[in-house]
């Protein structure tokens, strides 16, 4: 039951991101590395998508187990735009408040990565769980 809770509550968060990067694409604009071809707003809205893809592999029983794994590639795969941020926020010398917490985003990365691991190991193997069919 804890482990379908922590599944739950890790799709919520994923699809609470996925939807705020359409909601308020400024908030993420700004994280997207310059070196990334393309548009800042482009990338804003694929990675929403990702982020609602992901959250659906994570609430769906039968996808959770690679949802989980996506969600760990996710988390590490947005590092470096927390990474960014934490600079910027530093050399636009931003209030300090703001840089505190671009700094403290950073080591928040790890518990997530390990979080949707946990997931992913908790729902076990794919078939493991379901009844098999036994002949009448």
């Amino acid at each position: 039951m804890r482990e379908l809770r922590s599944a739950k509550a890790l799709a919520v968060l994923l699809g609470t991101a996925g939807v705020t990067h359409f909601v308020r694409p400024d908030l993420y604009d700004p994280l997207i590395p310059r070196q990334l071809p393309g548009k800042p707003r482009d990338w804003t809205y694929g990675s929403g998508v990702a982020e609602l893809g992901v959250a659906v592999a994570v609430a769906v029983p039968r996808t959770r187990r690679l949802g989980g794994l996506l969600a760990a590639l996710l988390f590490a795969a947005v590092f470096p735009g927390n990474v960014k941020m934490a600079a910027d926020f530093h050399r636009a010398r931003k209030p300090l408040p703001m840089r505190a917490i671009a700094l403290l985003r950073l080591p928040v990365q790890w518990p997530l990565i390990t979080w949707a691991l946990r997931v992913r190991r908790n729902h076990g193997h794919p078939h493991r769980g379901v009844p098999k069919a036994h002949n009448s």
